[in-house]
C-alpha cells in the first residue's frame, strides 16, 4: 500500500478523466511526508521506493514562518544524493567562516583613526556594533533558524514578497559578491610582490592569479567542512601576530593617547564608511544554513562568538597602535599596522603582519565563494534558477555554482 498526495488542477468534484489543463499523472509531484489520499496498489519495488524517499530539489516554497522536512520528487526522475549524506559544518568552523564573511582581521580599519582620531575610532568600534552588527546578527540568527536551508536571504525575501523579488535580491547580491571576490587574489599578490618583484605585473602575475584561483576553487569543490577548517587555521594565523604585538607594546602604552579627540577635524564620511564596511555582511552566512549541523542551535551560537571575535579583533589592534606610539593621523592608512609592528617588535613582526594580511585575503575568498555558490544551489532548489544549478558533486558541494562562480571571476579579470 502506498499513501500519496496527488497535486492536480481542475475541478475536485470531477472523477474519471482529468479536466483540461490538469497535470498528468506522469508529471505530478508526490509528497511522501503528508497523507491525504489512500491508494491501494501493489508493493513498489525497492528502486521505486527509493525514488519516493529522496528528491533532487524542493520545488515547493514554504509559507512564511514555516519550514518542514517534506521532500518532493517527480515520478520517474532519478534523484541525486541527498544533502543529509554529507558532513555538516560544526560550530568552530562556522565561527571562522562568519569571521571571514564579515571581517578577515583588522586590515582596513586604520582609516578610522585618520578620519576621527583615536578616541572616536575606539568608541566607534564599541558603539556601532550595537547600532548595526548586533541587530543584523540577531535577524540572521532568527531567520536562519526559521528557514534552515541554502539560499538564506533569498528565501526570506521570496517568502515575504514572492519569488520575483527573491530572485532580484539573489542575482544582485551574487553579482556584488563576484565583483568583491575578484579583488582578493590580486590583493594577495600585492602583499607578495615586495618579496617577489616578478609578481608585480606581466605574465607571471597573470599566471599566479589563475593558478591561485584554481587551487582555492578546488578547495571549495572538495567540501565545505574543508573550507571551514582552513578558515580556522587562516584565522588563527591572522589574529596571532596582533596578540604578540599587544604583549610587546605593554611597556610603551600611554592611556592618555586614547583620549585624543578633535571634533572640529573629523571626516565623517570616511569615518562612518570605515565603520559600516568593517561591521557589515552578517547575513552572508545564511546562504549556508542548509549545510550547518543542527542549525537551530549552531547558527545563533556561532554568530554570537563570531561577533565577539570580530569586535575584539578590531578594537585590540587599534588600542595597541594608538596607545603605544605618538599620534600622527596622516600615517594611519591601509597597511599602517605593519609599520607599527616594525616599530614595536622589529622586522620579523612586520613580515608576520604582512603575511597575515595576505592570508586573510585567501580566507575571505574561499568563504565568499562558498556562500555565493550555495546561494545559487538554494535558488535552484526554490525553482528560481534552472534545475542543473542544484547538482551536487560527490563531496556535497554545488558543482555548477562553483564553476559558474569561477567563470564569472575570470570574466571580471578580462
Amino acid at each position: 500500500m502506498v499513501e500519496v498526495v496527488s497535486e492536480v488542477s481542475g475541478d475536485p468534484q470531477t472523477s474519471g478523466q482529468p479536466a483540461a489543463g490538469c497535470v498528468s499523472p506522469q508529471n505530478q509531484l508526490v509528497s511522501v511526508s503528508q497523507i491525504q489520499t489512500t491508494v491501494d496498489t501493489k508493493h513498489p519495488s525497492s528502486e521505486e521506493d527509493e525514488k519516493l524517499r529522496h528528491t533532487p530539489n524542493a520545488r515547493a516554497s514554504s509559507a512564511m514562518g514555516q519550514y518542514d522536512s517534506a521532500e518532493y520528487v517527480t515520478i520517474g526522475e532519478v534523484p541525486t544524493p541527498p544533502a543529509d549524506n554529507f558532513k555538516k559544518v560544526s560550530v568552530l568552523p562556522l565561527i571562522f567562516l562568519i569571521f571571514y564573511e564579515v571581517s578577515g582581521g583588522p586590515f582596513g580599519v586604520e582609516d578610522s583613526v585618520q578620519a576621527a582620531g583615536p578616541f572616536l575610532a575606539l568608541l566607534g568600534f564599541l558603539v556601532f556594533p550595537f547600532i548595526w552588527s548586533i541587530p543584523e546578527a540577531l535577524i540572521t540568527a532568527e531567520m536562519g533558524t526559521m528557514f534552515p536551508e541554502n539560499g538564506g536571504y533569498v528565501v526570506w525575501v521570496a517568502s515575504a514578497l514572492g519569488p520575483y523579488w527573491g530572485f532580484q535580491q539573489g542575482w544582485m547580491k551574487w553579482l556584488s559578491g563576484v565583483i568583491d571576490n575578484a579583488l582578493y587574489p590580486v590583493l594577495f599578490l600585492d602583499y607578495l610582490k615586495s618579496a617577489i618583484p616578478a609578481l608585480g605585473g606581466g605574465w607571471p602575475r597573470i599566471f599566479a592569479v589563475l593558478a591561485l584561483t584554481l587551487v582555492l576553487t578546488y578547495m571549495n569543490y572538495r567540501g565545505l567542512t574543508i573550507v571551514g577548517w582552513v578558515a580556522v587555521l587562516l584565522g588563527v594565523f591572522s589574529i596571532l601576530p596582533f596578540v604578540v604585538m599587544g604583549f610587546v607594546s605593554i611597556p610603551k602604552l600611554k592611556p592618555s593617547r586614547w583620549l585624543v579627540v578633535n571634533m572640529h577635524h573629523v571626516d565623517w564620511n570616511l569615518y562612518l564608511n570605515t565603520l559600516f564596511w568593517n561591521l557589515n555582511y552578517w547575513d552572508s552566512i545564511s546562504t549556508l544554513a542548509g549545510e550547518v549541523e543542527n542549525p537551530k542551535k549552531t547558527l545563533p551560537k556561532a554568530l554570537f562568538y563570531a561577533l565577539i571575535l570580530v569586535v575584539v579583533g578590531y578594537f585590540f589592534p587599534l588600542l595597541v597602535g594608538t596607545g603605544a606610539l605618538p599620534l600622527d593621523r596622516e600615517l594611519w592608512t591601509d597597511g599602517y599596522f605593519s609599520d607599527i609592528a616594525k616599530l614595536l617588535g622589529g622586522v620579523w613582526l612586520r613580515w608576520w603582519i604582512q603575511a597575515a594580511a595576505a592570508m586573510s585575503n585567501m580566507g575571505m575568498f574561499v568563504a565568499e565563494m562558498s556562500s555565493d555558490s550555495f546561494q545559487l544551489l538554494g535558488m535552484a532548489e526554490r525553482g528560481m534558477l534552472p534545475e542543473f544549478f542544484s547538482k551536487r558533486s560527490r563531496y556535497g558541494t554545488p558543482l555548477i555554482g562553483i564553476l559558474f562562480r569561477l567563470q564569472a571571476f575570470y570574466c571580471c579579470h578580462g
